[in-house]
């Protein structure tokens, strides 16, 4: 255990935002929770893309460990020039309806791939379909395995640098897949009893506080209950500025590491710079929004 993690037992530390195997992480979804209990983690939420389908094994193994496991999900939805991801947090899973609308995503990423490989071919590329799923561990298929697979055959020197020359928007093979718009991830997620969060925001690449203000109100007018203020890749400055959008438009604050194991490996669960914002503080006020919005404990 490294020191890091033994100056987290017993402490009150949080991580909202994880990957596993059902989606494009590298751990099981039980192997995510033992590492927050090793880690010292008082809760963790698992946020896997598009998918439910890891949330019962998490919990049953949270249920075991002393680990409280939020149901969640990180929704793709369209945005200009690429994608806006949006959390949920305590969905209840077991929603038919939730299960259908995230059956269209699981799809439409099962359609891609073949098309992405097919362009990494084309460019001379040798890899397989059934590599990539070799590398997937049995969950949905996604762009990290592949570019996994890119890396153990040579083709790449970092996973980063086969996102930045193949997979990323505007890279050589990359493919575009259907997204919902965000007002339809918003109102998934509130049906299913869920706490809608807008994800590591920089993504969007807004060039001022004034488009990122206009953006948030009109999400929140969507049904938006907050913004993920604590990540692994915000400055200081993008922190200080998440923070006061959120505390001047009333939304909740959230954070997380985005931890995907071996397919993101810079980045530790629960361990951000940040870290000491990641107390269950965060949790509380994710559930007094609940209870407030839905009556729901």
């Amino acid at each position: 255990m490294s020191p890091w993690h033994k100056n987290l037992l017993m402490t009150n530390h949080v991580d909202l935002h994880t990957h596993s195997t059902a989606s494009d992480g590298s751990y099981r979804p039980a192997e995510v929770v033992h590492l927050a209990k090793d880690a010292g983690l008082r809760a963790m939420a698992l946020t896997d893309h598009d998918t439910t389908d890891g949330l019962a094994e998490a919990l049953a193994a949270g249920a075991e460990l002393g680990v409280e496991v939020i149901p969640g999900v990180e929704i793709s939805t369209r945005h200009v020039g690429d994608s806006m991801h949006i959390l949920g947090y305590f969905l209840d899973f077991h929603s038919g309806k939730l299960a259908e609308r995230l059956a269209v995503l699981k799809q439409a990423r099962k359609d891609r791939n073949p098309k992405i490989i097919a362009k990494l071919n084309a460019l001379g590329l040798a890899i397989t379909m059934e590599q990539v799923e070799r590398i997937s561990g049995g969950g949905q298929v996604g762009r990290p395995h592949i570019a996994r697979v890119l890396l153990e055959r040579g083709y790449v020197r970092t996973m980063q640098q086969a996102f930045d020359i193949y997979l990323k928007n505007g890279g050589k093979a990359y493919v575009a897949k259907f997204r919902f718009p965000p007002a339809e991830a918003l109102e998934m997620i509130r049906e299913a009893g869920g706490v809608p969060v807008l994800a590591h925001p920089f993504t969007l690449g807004l060039g001022s506080l004034g488009a990122l203000r206009d953006l948030l109100r009109d999400l929140q007018a969507l049904g938006l209950a907050g913004i993920e203020t604590f990540y692994a890749e915000h400055t200081p400055e993008q922190e200080a500025l998440y923070l006061k959008l959120a505390q001047e438009l009333g939304l909740l604050v959230t954070g997380g590491s985005d931890f995907h194991g071996d397919n993101k490996p810079e980045v530790t669960l629960g361990n951000i710079r940040s870290r000491n914002r990641l107390t269950y503080d965060l949790v509380t006020a994710l559930k007094a929004w609940r209870k407030k919005e839905y009556g729901l404990v």
